[in-house]
């Protein structure tokens, strides 16, 4: 296993970090089989694990998981997505981040947490009224390090702007969608990170699910036949990967490690978020722990899909609300008359 400093946290991370959104029982998953997996992924030299108060249960059932090899742990956990139907249960408010973080800590049954992130951008609360909030909790000792996902490039810039300028903890690391699909943040994200010395926690490295294999063109698989998600009926997606896949074959790698390895060679990743959800998923990916790609395999990679540019998108993918709502892209119409 290959450890990896986190941003300028001094942590030592695992460059595959456990997911565990697909460990919650919402997904089918019973809490004592998801307790061996992440006991497996542990004795595999995996020592970060990423949760989230919106994934279900997932905060408990990592908790009790982790009872008794806590300290071994880098443990990661987010807040800001909706938690229930009270519109104060969200967001990225003081209010909302105090009352979040003392939960997260009583599900997770620790007293810290060695990295809180901030699930989503909140437009509708200023960046230092976060930021306040999370130094506190720095300070108090609940928190280690503190981060965030899914941001803009303007946005992890004025975050730490805010953050000099105020004397305020700033966000250690940055939690960016990333795989050979998804290139967009080589563009601008991943150089912000790596000039603000922040750690890269990236998620979807393997195109949530299409970077499998399992999911071909002009095939009725499970997964498509059930309309699970768009991304998984993209043809443009599945065009790229009927070109990985004699890629992968003449490498001799299942896909799989192929794209893993893609993720983790860029220097400004830390470390790639695994989302298993059985045994199986798990020791699939921990044999391509040791795969490297040759410059000749990357350089591949590169004209099938070109540096910077994402095929499609993802269905969790963050969306500016201006993207979102049109009204925030047009004047009011009395405005648009006058002018």
């Amino acid at each position: 296993m290959q450890y990896r400093t986190l941003g300028r946290t001094g942590i030592q991370v695992s460059s595959y970090a456990l997911g565990t959104l697909m460990l919650a029982t919402v997904m089918g998953n019973a809490p004592e089989d998801s307790a061996r997996i992440i006991h497996k992924a542990l004795d595999a030299g995996i020592n970060f694990i990423d949760t989230a108060d919106a994934y279900g249960d997932s905060e408990e059932i990592v908790g009790k998981a982790l009872e008794g090899r806590r300290d071994d742990v880098v443990l990661a956990t987010k807040f800001s997505r909706p938690t229930g139907q009270d519109p104060n249960h969200q967001g990225a408010s003081r209010r909302w981040i105090v009352t979040a973080a003392e939960n997260s800590l009583r599900r997770l049954r620790t007293d810290h947490l060695d990295l809180y992130q901030l699930h989503r951008p909140d437009p509708s609360t200023d960046i230092e009224e976060t930021l306040s909030a999370l130094t506190d909790l720095i300070r108090s000792g609940k928190v280690r390090a503190i981060g965030a996902s899914q941001t803009p490039a303007s946005g992890i810039v004025e975050a730490q702007w805010v953050a000099e300028r105020r004397g305020l903890a700033r966000f250690h690391t940055e939690q960016p969608a990333y795989s050979i699909l998804n290139r967009g943040i080589e563009r601008e994200i991943l150089p912000a990170i790596q000039r603000f010395g922040m750690g890269s926690v990236v998620w979807g490295p393997l195109g949530q699910g299409l970077l499998t294999g399992r999911v071909r063109k002009n095939q009725h698989n499970d997964l498509r036949r059930a309309g699970m998600v768009h991304h998984l009926t993209d043809e443009r997606r599945l065009d790229v990967v009927e070109q990985l896949v004699p890629l992968a074959e003449e490498a001799g790698l299942p896909m799989t490690h192929l794209a893993m390895a893609f993720t983790i060679a860029h220097p400004g990743v830390t470390s790639a978020l695994i989302g298993v959800r059985t045994m199986d998923h798990l020791d699939g990916l921990l044999t391509g722990l040791d795969v490297t790609l040759t410059d000749d395999i990357l350089d591949r990679i590169d004209e099938i899909v070109p540096p910077g540019t994402d095929v499609g998108t993802l269905d969790q993918a963050y969306q500016p609300p201006a993207l979102e709502f049109p009204s925030l892209r047009r004047r009011p119409l009395t405005a648009r008359a006058a002018a």
